[in-house]
């Protein structure tokens, strides 16, 4: 009987240990399956975790801002007649995009159209100043068609330590957010970019970099930008020549470039101080060709002035000092009040032989600015501004956003009101009225001597009525009976060249009033959506 239990004893104990081994290789193997799951799992959720960082974060933000405007513009001319035009309807479409692959790392764009009601303005010799696609600074602002342009394209660098210091640093290069700069922006509605709007305000090609000495000075906000770039390239198309992309033949406008500085004094969100220096190279313009009728050599006539072709003049230099208070007290209405003053800089470089601006000599021109804008509601702000410029003032201010041409350029004065509502958190509405008084002609030309040239208007209009009153006339084919007017300048006394020459300035003042501007209007209304 022992045995027997024995034996049976013997024999469980060999079969358990059968079962547990084959156990043990079960639970290893399943082990073994359990590890390798878990090691898709995490591969899986790491890449779902990209994807979603992705989606979430890192991909290219879009952002839409669509405008409807309706502008009534009147202009009233030198020789006393006007130019109008009521109910001028326009609509324009920003498309923003922004990227953010990481903490270093910003990509930004803007895409535009910007066109009339119906309309196709996008001929190469209209405001967009192309000629034929030499430079575009204003190609996103004039009223072109319905084609979607590049506005703003550039990426953006953000350092931590310049030099090894605590000092935060940029770079960026690209087609730069040159427009509706530091103070311009107020009327516009918009975040300042990145010039002082007083003096800037184009599209723009070029680079740009920044140093904060907020940390090391311990002044708030004070910062150091150079700026950099080029308002034209000269070079042969691609098909248009043998040799695509060289530089064009020697009439051909050469690169214009263009650098300077923008240092921020002080700024802690209510007391904001910036300064900027440039220096462009190579500005072009035009000269005034006369074409005279000899066809009584006694007494000719003057049939028309025209442009001639575009050349190059000589460099500019401009500086501005721009401030604003943005809130004048710390509570209450005045809180949200904010007043600011400008006063800018330019001086004309002319190469030698040249003249810029009507003049042989190196010209100095300065503006001031003045405006503030109150709050009328928690919804609403109004905006009050005020310019004058002097004869030789001239900045880079073509693309200010008005139907009328910059006011900020303006040899004469300017004023400005506006009221912008925020209808709700996507749309607004602004009501506008801008005056601009001229005292000399060239306010909104380029830098040569037809369409920059700085004449006194009230000079042009005295001279071409003593030119009417010594016998000379004009009607639609020039001014006539020179003859006529040369003898009677003889007949008091001027000899007899500078009695010619005299002659023909002023029948030159009397064809060309019916073109010179002395004042504009413009009132606008728009609604504006945003998101």
């Amino acid at each position: 009987m022992k045995k027997i239990i024995t034996v049976s004893l013997v024999a469980a104990l060999s079969i358990s240990s059968v079962n547990a081994n084959s156990l043990n290789s079960k639970l290893a193997k399943l082990e073994s399956e359990i590890a390798k799951l878990k090691k898709q799992v995490k591969k899986q959720n790491t890449k779902i975790n990209t994807v979603k960082a992705h989606d979430s974060g890192d991909n290219l933000k879009w952002g839409a801002d669509f405008r409807t405007a309706i502008d009534n513009i009147n202009y009233d001319m030198a020789d006393g007649s006007s130019a109008d035009k009521n109910g001028l309807l326009s609509e324009r479409l920003w498309l923003n995009m922004a990227y953010a692959p990481d903490t270093h790392n910003v990509f930004k764009a803007q895409l535009s159209m910007n066109k009339a009601f119906g309309a196709d303005f996008a001929s190469p010799v209209n405001r967009t100043f192309s000629l034929g696609g030499q430079f575009d600074w204003t190609g996103n602002e004039a009223l072109t068609n319905n084609t979607v342009k590049v506005r703003q394209a550039y990426w953006l660098y953000l350092g931590e330590k310049a030099f090894g210091l605590d000092m935060p640093w940029t770079f960026s290069v690209g087609r730069r957010p040159s427009t509706n700069g530091f103070l311009a922006n107020l009327r516009e509605d918009d975040p300042a970019q990145s010039p002082l709007g007083h003096i800037i305000n184009v599209e723009f090609d070029g680079l740009s970099s920044k140093l904060d000495l907020s940390n090391i000075t311990g002044v708030p906000g004070m910062s150091f930008k150079i700026c950099m770039g080029q308002g034209s390239t000269n070079a042969q198309p691609l098909f248009q020549s043998p040799t695509p992309y060289a530089d064009g033949d020697a009439s051909g406008i050469d690169d214009i470039k263009l650098a300077g500085f923008i240092f921020e004094p002080y700024n802690d969100g209510q007391y904001i101080v910036k300064t900027t220096w440039y220096k462009a190279f190579d500005l072009p313009g035009q000269d005034g060709i006369a074409t005279l009728d000899m066809a009584n050599p006694m007494n000719p006539s003057l049939t028309s002035i025209n442009p001639s072709a575009f050349k190059q003049y000589g460099d500019m230099e401009g500086a501005a000092l721009s401030v604003m208070v943005d809130g004048l007290t710390d509570e209450g209405y005045f809180a949200d009040a904010k007043v600011f003053g400008s006063f800018a800089w330019s001086k004309t470089l002319p190469s030698s032989g040249s003249s810029m601006l009507g003049s042989t000599k190196s010209e100095t021109g300065t503006s001031y600015w003045l405006g503030t804008q109150l709050p009328v509601t928690e919804q609403a702000k109004f905006g009050l501004e005020f310019n004058h410029g002097s004869q030789y003032w001239r900045p880079f201010t073509y693309a200010e956003d008005t139907m009328i041409g910059s006011k900020l350029a303006a040899r004469g004065d300017a004023v400005e009101a506006y009221l912008t509502y925020q209808l709700t958190d996507s749309l607004s509405a602004q009501l506008r009225y801008t005056k601009i008084d001229y005292d000399y002609t060239g306010s909104n030309g380029f830098f040569g001597n037809f369409s920059g040239a700085a004449n006194k208007i009230s000079d042009m209009k005295a001279a071409a009525k003593a030119f009417r009153m010594m016998g000379g006339n004009v009607d639609a084919g020039g001014a006539h009976n020179l003859g006529a007017v040369t003898g009677a300048l003889m007949a008091q006394g001027m000899p007899m060249q500078q009695a010619q020459q005299t002659a023909g300035q002023m029948a030159g003042a009397a064809l060309f009033l019916p073109n010179i501007v002395e004042s504009a209007q413009d009132l606008r209304f728009y609604i504006r959506y945003r998101f």
